[in-house]
């Protein structure tokens, strides 16, 4: 059974950070472009990043460019998301995605993602 995993959530102060992992079991990703998308109470989830299968190419929401960095370890079957400079708006459940084909960029389209975690909480306090 394919699992996402998702972990690091918890409570920061605003401009402090957090560092979320996103461990696959079951199958390997090592192939397949990966992301994290966020959601709100009241909203849709959105992108937040994805990564390429090679890790070579990354893709950010404007919101959090310069902010955050997605990486990944092919050999231990992770995605990770670096999150620095954090603001209350930056507050939501992050779920870790990945997709059986297809593109990083591609892959910013929630449609095109195969497997979701089932999130980790992130809550930024002003």
């Amino acid at each position: 059974q394919v699992q996402l995993e998702e972990s690091g959530g918890g409570l920061v102060q605003a401009g402090g950070s957090l560092r979320l992992s996103c461990a696959a079991s079951g199958r390997t990703f090592s192939s397949c472009p990966m992301g994290w998308f966020r959601q709100t109470p009241g909203k849709e989830r959105e992108f937040v990043a994805t990564i390429s299968w090679s890790g070579g190419a990354t893709y950010y929401a404007d919101s959090v460019k310069g902010r955050f960095t997605i990486s990944r370890d092919n050999a231990k079957n992770t995605v990770d998301l670096q999150m620095n400079s954090l603001k209350p708006e930056d507050t939501a459940v992050y779920y870790c995605a990945a997709a059986e084909g297809g593109t990083g960029r591609s892959a910013r389209v929630m449609r095109n993602m195969d497997y979701w975690g089932r999130g980790t909480l992130v809550t930024v306090s002003s």
